[in-house]
């Protein structure tokens, strides 16, 4: 295949170099000249292990080559990857100025050749609804086309760390590939086939957002082993070998359990081990402010939550799950307990249904939970999922429990669901609203 690579910096030269390495012929754009002459020459304009090598042979073997002229690259390739940066701006929004400029050279460039399929993909880092809002409405007034009937459009987000890109490149976890039509997806797959990786196709937003969940996820991990280690150093412990074991569990610490959003987490652990840690936190004058934010943000989503409930503008809400999780009993600094705290408090008229919360046989701890937090409980709880139905027209699900799994054909059309930990893939509507999607 024969690809245009637009924007000779970090991104943009892996790509093109790693390309041209699996057989394509690979044409790099940029303004520089200099950059232009260095990989023409053989070299590499950026510093990254193993890439000079690899443009070296590349362009030996004739894949490789450069060119400031973007119209001429355009006229010879069925691709274009759009790899230019993007800047922070000085109030931390993206400057997207080069995204803009490459999107009409490009967009320019086809206006005279339509009748020849040509493929845009977007590789740079950009916020949700850039593609669609930003470089699509460009390219169409550039050509006079519509995307996706005249010429092809994808976001395909990178996922490479300097220092190790080739290799990342060549074996990733997946490549992630967003779409508005099979035909471009499919042209943008085929860039891919000698990888042996996954491929997910989603759409345009899903795929721009998960750059930035990942980046996210990594600055907390980076801030969160920090942080660790400053607790271990002032009490004299080796945070590195509390992290190498730390790490062998690939069950809960490095996995993806934990990480679907939904409700607040509670129970018996969570909350009282993080404000322990908190608590030698400040006898030992330390500050460390992503542990501290923890058990705010956690509340926020209790928050969130009872928002939800009051623009239903409803008086009576039925809740079915009590426990913090489902299969168990156990009511200690549950999340829904404290909704339903916040619920009575407010003067609602709250119903709750928990097979597995059964006052006769709350004992010890969940007992005397219980009795501090929501003693008149007794007068709250309904003997089945129907009842509470029947009751209420608002119905918040707080667990996992198999029977909810029925609640979805039990409602009638006037009923409202709120689902806080994702029970239903159902995308939220006026009468299913998920909490966090």
């Amino acid at each position: 295949m024969r690809i245009g690579v637009f924007g000779l910096g970090y991104v943009g030269c892996i790509s093109a170099a790693c390309l041209a390495d699996q057989g394509h012929e690979v044409i790099g754009v940029d303004l520089s000249s200099t950059k232009v002459d260095l990989v023409n020459q053989g070299q590499s304009p950026v510093i990254e292990d193993g890439l000079a090598e690899l443009i070296g042979r590349n362009v030996a073997a004739e894949r490789l080559s450069a060119t400031t002229s973007a119209e001429e690259t355009v006229g010879r390739t069925e691709v274009s990857l759009i790899c230019v940066g993007t800047p922070s701006n000085a109030n931390g929004s993206l400057d997207l100025t080069y995204v803009r400029r490459v999107s009409e050279q490009i967009g320019s460039a086809l206006a005279t050749r339509l009748q020849h399929w040509h493929t845009i993909v977007l590789r740079s880092t950009v916020l949700p609804g850039t593609t669609e809002s930003v470089v699509i409405p460009i390219l169409e007034d550039a050509t006079g086309g519509r995307a996706g009937q005249e010429f092809g459009i994808a976001y395909n987000p990178e996922f490479l760390r300097e220092g190790v890109s080739i290799q990342d490149f060549r074996h990733p976890p997946y490549t992630l590939i967003g779409r508005q039509d099979q035909r471009s997806s499919d042209v943008v797959a085929d860039l891919y086939k000698a990888i042996d990786a996954p491929i997910r196709f989603t759409n345009f937003k899903v795929a721009e957002m998960v750059k930035y969940a990942n980046n996210a996820f990594h600055a907390t991990k980076v801030v969160f082993a920090n942080e660790i280690g400053n607790l271990c150093k002032v009490q004299g412990i080796d945070s590195h070998e509390v992290m190498d074991i730390f790490c062998m569990d690939h069950k809960l610490n490095l996995s993806p359990y934990y990480l679907r959003p939904g409700f607040a987490f509670g129970g018996s652990c969570l909350p009282k081990d993080l404000r322990a840690i908190l608590y030698r936190m400040r006898h030992l004058d330390l500050s460390l402010p992503l542990l501290e934010s923890l058990l705010p943000s956690n509340r926020q989503q209790i928050q969130v939550a009872l928002g939800m409930i009051e623009r239903t503008d409803s008086r009576k809400i039925g809740v079915l799950g009590l426990s913090f999780k489902a299969g168990t009993d156990d009511l200690r600094e549950s999340p829904v307990v404290l909704l339903i705290e916040h619920l009575i408090g407010k003067g609602y008229q709250v119903r709750v249904y928990d097979h597995n919360v059964s006052l006769a046989w709350l004992q010890g701890a969940n007992k005397a939970y219980i009795e501090r937090e929501i003693p008149h409980i007794a007068a709250l709880m309904a003997d089945s999922v129907k009842s509470v139905l029947e009751e209420c027209k608002v119905v918040v699900i707080g667990n996992k429990a198999p029977e909810f799994a029925q609640v979805s054909e039990m409602i009638d059309e006037d009923h409202i669901v709120i689902d806080l930990i994702r029970l239903s893939d159902r995308v939220s509507d006026a009468q299913y609203r998920g909490i966090a999607w």
